[in-house]
């Protein structure tokens, strides 16, 4: 059985914050957001003022910086009633404490990402840390969300390594949802690879590879144009229906690992994904000119071609075998071609190490 999933409405464009109210009106005219800090004041008068324009009764409450149970108990204690809509406005942990919340109450959801840092604004997952940052586990929205809202005028001006780990979320896409695809693997729905997950993931692909850098010139300038707009639907809308729809396999399997230790655990999850990237690729046996190539764009984009330039320190051997071992427990470890063990993605780590020094 092949299961596609996607948000109910997905909105872009620059200015999009003054559109908040009629758009959370169409859900429910009670609504509450969990937000970012830094959001909170810089546009927290302007999503007040929209929502109540469109008569929508807006309750705020700022994110506490984890999207850890804690937080989401906290969250729920200040939002007492159960909500009928809960939005939430900022970066990737914000979005995940919104979304778990919601899920607690049996809310609507609506996503408003401040950054392009993942593909997490579109899909039903979300992942909860612990108090010490350690991943503990990605749980499920009853649906995808009801409404993405993306307003790239503030994405724009948002820092570039965000967008770069955006972009480095969303280039391997192809190579994890087709290896998921051919080897019989299920997607986050639990059904088959839908062909049109593999088609976005090879789009995106081709759409970074050629656009990337005027991407990025465009933050640069602190102005969107319409190769941004492409670029932020490309990372943020068809990653995320390329991934849940297709599957993952080696790269996201190594989040396990890169979250477990100091440094790496401490930078970006597109960061940690762009580096996995080379060494999924490494152990599908691509040809060296192949995965040289993908480094080669890495590095004039300012993505981590080893693990190296991902921690800023050199990795011991413990810690390839500490990182390998992690990996091997995540469940889209198994889509793939052949049955894997720790010895060979550490193996396959030490050789894009010895590829970039």
């Amino acid at each position: 059985m092949m299961i596609f999933g996607s948000p109910a409405r997905y909105i872009q464009g620059p200015g999009l914050l003054a559109e908040m109210g009629p758009e959370l009106a169409r859900l429910s005219g009670r609504a509450t957001m969990v937000v970012d800090s830094f959001i909170e004041d810089a546009y927290g008068e302007a999503i007040a003022a929209s929502c109540r324009s469109a008569g929508v009764e807006l309750t705020l409450l700022t994110f506490g910086g984890e999207s850890s149970p804690e937080e989401v108990d906290r969250l729920a204690a200040l939002a007492g009633e159960a909500p009928p809509v809960v939005a939430a406005a900022g970066g990737g942990k914000c979005i995940d404490a919104g979304k778990a919340l919601a899920n607690r109450s049996g809310a609507a959801m609506v996503t408003i990402p401040t950054v392009a840092s993942t593909d997490a604004p579109t899909s039903h997952n979300y992942v909860l840390y612990g108090a010490d940052h350690r991943m503990l586990g990605v749980e499920k929205l009853r649906r995808n969300p009801d409404l993405v809202l993306v307003d790239t005028e503030i994405i724009v001006r948002a820092p570039k390594q965000m967008f770069l780990g955006g972009i480095g979320d969303t280039i391997g896409k192809i190579y994890e949802v087709e290896a998921c695809a051919r080897n019989g693997g299920v997607n986050v729905f639990g059904g088959t690879s839908a062909w049109s997950a593999r088609v976005l993931a090879r789009a995106s692909h081709d759409i970074l590879l050629r656009h990337a850098e005027d991407a990025l010139g465009a933050i640069d300038r602190g102005k969107t144009d319409p190769v941004f707009e492409m670029v932020v639907e490309a990372t943020v809308l068809m990653s995320g229906l390329a991934f849940e729809s297709g599957g993952l396999s080696i790269a996201h399997s190594m989040t396990r690992g890169l979250t477990a230790l100091a440094p790496w655990k401490e930078r970006m999850h597109g960061h940690q994904v762009a580096y996995a990237n080379l060494v999924q690729i490494a152990l599908e046996d691509r040809p060296e000119a192949e995965i040289g190539d993908l480094a080669a764009f890495y590095g004039r984009i300012g993505l981590p071609r080893s693990l190296a330039e991902l921690g800023g320190v050199a990795p011991s051997e413990e810690t390839f075998e500490t990182i390998a071992r992690l990996t091997m427990t995540a469940p889209h470890i198994r889509h793939f071609p052949r049955t894997l063990s720790a010895r060979e993605v550490a193996h396959a780590m030490r050789r894009i190490e010895a590829m970039v020094k």
